[in-house]
């Protein structure tokens, strides 16, 4: 069972990296496989928080996905998508510098998701006005994203599976990883011109089109966006407290969808036309494939093979974890990635006196694991979402073109975490 679940995984990954087929296709028709054979089964599909359809990952970005439909009809993301471009005085380097900053810094309050659901609109409608391509501008937003989610507990769903195990706090992430965040952003910004070189053609006409704009005019409907915006503060503010309600972000979702639904009387059609179901499949399709590598050992089987190497080195350990989840969270979701690794971490720790080292590990698992989502299109749930955003509105995003970029980018941000680590745990301890 364990080499048909590798052989499956493989093959399935394979066709949605060369694009052989719908990647759809790939994950629905590898995740049949593995049930059809009896690698898996509907309880460890389905009903399986280890192993089977992470339903408050579907459930979140369904909620969030009708939060937006609605909220399309204000017009608000024509306004934003003006006032960032006269903000940049229609300059495209300087929009998606801007746009890159304001993601990563909504993702470390928000989860990483819900902050592209909502700039994914925007991107898409300022590059529109500019007459520029927006891919280069998406696989940005999405990578600053995955980093800026980093910085706190809440902002990427690997750190609130670290919390629980570890029993960090809120502000234990805020100390910690938050500093190597605002480093690595800083580092970020400055190779954007080089990893998206030839992305900054613009029209001098079309720029000076939109600075004649007036981004008030945008606005369609006042009222609606005042009832969105009373429903998005108490969204986001479950979203914030959720660990002390004992509140899931998906519920939290979920009920802000059906409030705002019910007070808006939008027709249904309006809405639901927003939802991405394709993505949400392909999501099941992986959490399906995954879950049978984790039901078979493959994955716990590989991560127990740094136990056994680093022997209580600390600093080995650290090392070894950062570039082992860099990688292996490039190539499968991360989500499942982490649950699996942290009972193993958890168990290295107890091998370590030093706590301050002992927690190094745990900060190690959480960077490599949220940079290492950049790495390729499947790496992270915001990857898979902005890739079918973009699908819709008609500029797909191949799995090269994002993982050309991804890989250089996630080996950056590694290379600046790597001594981060080194120094403030071991040099400076």
């Amino acid at each position: 069972m364990t080499a048909i679940a590798i052989i499956v995984f493989v093959a399935a990954y394979v066709l949605i990296a060369t694009e052989w087929t719908h990647k759809l296709m790939a994950a629905l028709g590898g995740a049949g496989v593995l049930l059809a054979l009896g690698v898996t089964d509907s309880e460890h599909a389905f009903y399986s928080h280890e192993t089977g359809v992470d339903w408050d990952v579907i459930f979140l970005l369904f909620g969030m996905m009708v939060i937006v439909g609605v909220l399309r009809r204000t017009g608000v993301f024509e306004y934003v998508a003006i006032w960032a471009a006269k903000r940049a005085k229609g300059s495209p380097l300087r929009v998606m510098i801007l746009l890159t900053l304001i993601t990563a810094i909504a993702s470390a309050f928000l989860d990483n998701v819900t902050t592209v659901l909502l700039i994914a609109p925007v991107t898409l409608l300022v590059c529109d006005r500019l007459g520029i391509d927006p891919i280069p501008f998406l696989i940005a937003e999405v990578m600053a994203s995955n980093i800026g989610g980093a910085a706190t507990l809440i902002g990427d769903p690997p750190n609130i599976i670290i919390a629980s195990r570890s029993g960090l706090t809120f502000n234990d992430f805020l100390v910690h990883m938050a500093p190597l965040v605002v480093i690595v952003l800083i580092v970020f910004t400055l190779v954007l011109p080089r990893v998206f070189r030839g992305s900054f053609e613009v029209d001098p006409g079309r720029v000076n089109d939109v600075l004649r704009l007036n981004e008030r005019e945008a606005i369609e409907d006042r009222a609606l966006l005042i009832k969105c915006g009373v429903v998005l503060l108490f969204v986001f503010a479950g979203f914030v407290g959720h660990s002390a309600l004992h509140i899931e972000p998906s519920v939290v979702a979920l009920l802000g969808a059906g409030v705002l639904v019910l007070i808006s009387k939008v027709p249904t059609r309006n809405y639901m036309s927003s939802v991405e179901w394709q993505t949400l499949l392909f999501f099941a399709g992986l959490f399906i494939m995954v879950g049978a590598l984790v039901k078979t050992g493959v994955i716990a089987d590989l991560a127990d093979q740094i136990g056994k190497v680093t022997e209580g080195r600390a600093l080995l350990a650290v090392m070894l974890i950062l570039g082992v989840s860099a990688v292996l969270s490039g190539i499968i979701d991360n989500i499942p990635y982490v649950a699996t690794m942290s009972p193993v971490v958890l168990e290295l720790t107890k091998g370590i006196t030093d706590p301050v080292q002992a927690d190094a590990l745990w900060w190690a698992l959480a960077i490599g694991a949220d940079f290492g989502g950049n790495a390729t299109a499947v790496g992270a749930s915001a990857n898979v979402v902005v890739i079918g955003l973009a699908l819709r509105a008609g500029h797909p995003i191949s799995f090269w073109a994002f993982t050309r970029k991804g890989v250089v980018v996630t080996a950056i941000t590694i290379a600046v975490a790597a001594p981060y680590l080194w120094i403030r745990y071991f040099l400076l301890a």
